[in-house]
């Protein structure tokens, strides 16, 4: 139940899944720990030290059974975490209290399980990405012809369509895919360092046989299913690694703050619309309102991860030399919260990217509104053609183009340059043409074939390599 008496942080309980929850949680990092000091245990003995079957077998039986009351008081006692948790963890396997811990430094199970929680959030992310872009896949191939104004300076621009505005939204996110799996790729271990890296401890335990404490690490990180390694370390594993972390998810809100941006200009224009649920209220004070809810808060959450490589950056520049320890409660907070508001920025972006709703019809009266205007150039060519003068022709263009925009700027009236033309004598050529040279198809170049070209080169294969985790929906919790 909620303590509603004491803060609760909003990436709980609003805003981030129930898997990444619990993959930041203290039960997955406490069960590492325990795995930890499992795998250290057995090999150590596999390795010839003088530790039991029993023993091994008595710490196994309670690996996922954490003391956590026990764990507690031991903390309030040594004010430390780790060795707090060795004595609950003791507290259970009595007859291996000696053993735990054997050789090791506290970063050993609290570098290694963070580099392992951080791998699996990794792949939750990774998953929710790829969703996002299936459904931007299917929107933009549904609506690849659809011309729409493109806009440069945010003032409307020759045309495009609807679905090649999407694979904009897409190649931003195929970026944060390939940085992202590059990312994946380099993860390693902190491995069994010792307690400035030099593996002294162990080198005491093995009796200076350098083979020996070399493939205890090697035995180690096998068992928790990894195979890279840091070749060298001080007490923690390199702490730009969280910076490059934070990059790529700061890369990829960076992304969708991008995508929440324009559907929140779509939707004051009325062209392009988030979901709206038939009981979802708009606005306290103007029920007629239908506020991009959705929209901002990818938004908002997005500028909270944008801002935090700054903050890593300086935990890794701050690293006296072996390790100081002020980048432990920072790094509590940044990297779990990071991770939190990506999540749920990713939820939002599945749900409203395959939910959009499309006005063809205001679109086509916004294109209307310009295209007379940039039809201008077609309409001169074609009367030169004709026989007519090409600057006799450019100036009255230019006056009727002035007449018509003053007419929509200053009167507040529709652009009426097409009437104009109509009615004058030295566009006559153009007259029976106007319908067809005013097609909005004519004007949006290789939009449809570059979206199938794309999405067929370039986010079909990222698709295909991810078809087992497709079809995941986003939910917006509140």
């Amino acid at each position: 139940m909620i303590d509603n008496s004491v803060y609760a942080n909003p990436l709980i309980t609003r805003y981030a899944s129930k898997a990444m929850a619990q993959n930041f949680s203290d039960e997955k990092r406490f069960k590492l720990w325990r795995k930890l000091w499992i795998a250290l245990a057995e090999s150590e003995m596999e390795l010839g030290l003088n530790i039991t079957e029993a023993q091994i077998a008595e710490m196994k039986k309670y690996a996922e059974d954490i003391n956590f009351d026990v764990a507690e008081k031991f903390e309030k006692e040594v004010r430390h975490d780790v060795m707090a948790h060795v004595h609950a963890f003791g507290a259970q396997a009595k007859s291996a209290m000696p053993i735990i811990h054997l050789g090791a430094t506290s970063c050993f199970v609290d570098c290694n399980s963070e580099l392992i929680i951080i791998a699996d959030a990794l792949d939750i992310i990774k998953v929710k990405l790829v969703n996002v872009m299936d459904k931007l896949r299917a929107f933009a191939l549904k609506y690849k012809d659809l011309p729409t104004l493109g806009f440069t300076h945010l003032q409307p621009a020759q045309l495009t369509t609807v679905g090649k505005r999407a694979t904009l939204w897409l190649q931003d996110l195929e970026m944060d895919y390939n940085n992202l799996v590059h990312l994946q790729s380099c993860i390693k271990l902190r491995g069994v360092k010792g307690t400035t890296g030099t593996q002294a401890s162990f080198m005491e335990l093995f009796n200076g046989d350098e083979e020996k404490v070399k493939l205890l690490e090697k035995k180690v990180v096998q068992k928790l299913g990894y195979e890279k390694v840091y070749g060298v370390t001080g007490q923690t594993y390199p702490r730009k690694f969280d910076y490059n972390v934070l990059c790529v998810l700061s890369q990829i809100a960076q992304s969708a703050y991008k995508f929440s941006n324009d559907i929140r200009i779509l939707q004051n224009m009325k062209e392009i619309e988030e979901p709206f649920e038939k009981s979802q209220i708009g606005s306290s004070a103007m029920a007629y309102k239908r506020n991009p809810m959705r929209s901002e808060r990818m938004g908002s959450l997005a500028r909270f991860v944008i801002s935090l490589p700054v903050n890593s950056a300086f935990t890794a520049g701050t690293q006296w030399f072996e390790r100081t320890l002020d980048d432990s409660a920072n790094r509590r907070i940044v990297n779990a919260q990071a991770f939190l508001a990506l999540d749920g920025i990713l939820n939002i972006y599945m749900n409203v990217s395959e939910n959009l709703v499309v006005y063809d019809k205001v679109i086509a009266k916004h294109i209307d509104a310009e295209l007379p205007f940039m039809a201008t150039e077609n309409i001169m060519m074609e009367c030169v053609k004709a026989g007519g003068n090409r600057q006799e022709l450019h100036e009255r263009i230019r006056v009727l183009s002035g007449e018509a925009g003053k007419n929509v700027k200053q009167e507040g009236k529709e652009n009426n340059l097409i009437e104009l033309i109509k009615k004058d004598e030295m566009f006559a050529a153009v007259h029976g043409k106007l319908d067809e040279i005013l097609d909005a198809r004519k004007f949006i170049g290789r939009a449809p074939s570059q979206t199938v070209e794309f999405i067929e080169t370039e986010i079909d294969p990222i698709l295909k390599e991810n078809a087992a985790v497709l079809g995941q929906k986003g939910d917006v919790r509140v």
